[in-house]
């Protein structure tokens, strides 16, 4: 059963998706007619410990290999790897995101030219799960997330420009925790814009401290840290307290719920809202039900 399972048999491209078992890789490789036993590959991989050092991604198989040396292939590194980009994230993150998950030699060279190509995207880099070869380009890449970012969002922009549409799905994305509470929240936030009132995000707030704090050190930065008494005074564009209407440009890259909610906001009798400590929203009609709010949930005098 470890023999070849076809002698003289081409290379095929073998893809493994992220938390597959060594069970589902054993049936995948037998459908895909590269071993001609699951049940010998399993046994093989789980007596000699290979089960735990095979990594996702995808790998050039011969039929013509036996199994073991199929078996230490999957061992040695995929030549395309998984990156997940989780929603929320600035370009910055991004980029050191896949610098260091396709294993780049030179992680700050490839993050400069990331920026550069990603320049004014922020927002449209599409968070999701991809899969690029080791040595991808940054441009490739950016390519990929803003085609993937066409097909995902497929927007509606005849009611509002596709700008403030990702402008507030990025305020939303950072000012929410759940899919439940993002249309509501991109109720108020557009109300509020409607209203010429300050968004007084504090999203916007920890974008505009960080794009100064952090701008010597991309590589090892906290980007999203609380906001401080003295960031109000931050002389910002993207200071919501201080400025009425949307920031700029993105504050970062959304997901689809939140641009869902950006395009179809909640409309509701609320004009406030926060997070306790254990996550949960509480939203106020008045400034007087949230100064409430602020002294029960957050322990504010």
């Amino acid at each position: 059963m470890s023999q070849p399972a076809s002698a003289g048999a081409g290379s095929v491209d073998f893809l493994i998706t992220k938390g597959s078992s060594a069970s589902l890789i054993a049936d995948n490789l037998k459908e895909k007619g590269l071993i001609k036993s699951s049940l010998a590959f399993r046994i093989y991989t789980q007596i000699t410990g290979i089960s735990k050092k095979i990594q996702a991604g995808e790998y050039p198989l011969s039929a013509g290999d036996s199994l073991f040396k199929i078996a230490d292939l999957l061992t040695k590194g995929p030549r395309e790897l998984w990156v997940t980009i989780p929603e929320g994230l600035r370009r910055e993150q991004i980029a050191v995101k896949f610098a260091t998950g396709l294993s780049k030699k030179d992680e700050a060279s490839f993050v400069e030219v990331f920026l550069t190509v990603s320049s004014g995207k922020e927002g449209y880099l599409f968070p999701d799960t991809y899969l690029f070869p080791k040595d991808a380009t940054p441009e490739g890449i950016v390519n990929k997330m803003l085609t993937t970012f066409e097909k995902k969002t497929n927007l509606d922009t005849s009611l509002k420009s596709t700008k403030d549409i990702i402008i507030l799905a990025s305020i939303v994305e950072r000012e929410t925790l759940s899919d439940e509470e993002r249309p509501i929240v991109a109720g108020i936030l557009d109300k509020r814009v409607k209203a010429r009132w300050p968004l007084q995000a504090d999203a916007t707030l920890q974008y505009a401290a960080a794009t100064v704090r952090c701008a010597g050190n991309l590589l090892d930065c906290k980007w999203w840290e609380p906001v401080l008494k003295a960031d109000l005074e931050i002389k910002s564009a993207y200071n919501t307290y201080k400025y009425p209407g949307l920031p700029p440009g993105p504050i970062c890259n959304p997901g689809l719920s939140s641009i869902k909610a950006a395009l179809a906001p909640t409309a509701s009798d609320y004009w406030y809202y926060l997070h306790d400590a254990g996550g949960a929203i509480h939203y106020a009609k008045t400034i007087e039900e949230h100064n409430l709010n602020i002294q029960k949930y957050l322990n504010r005098e």
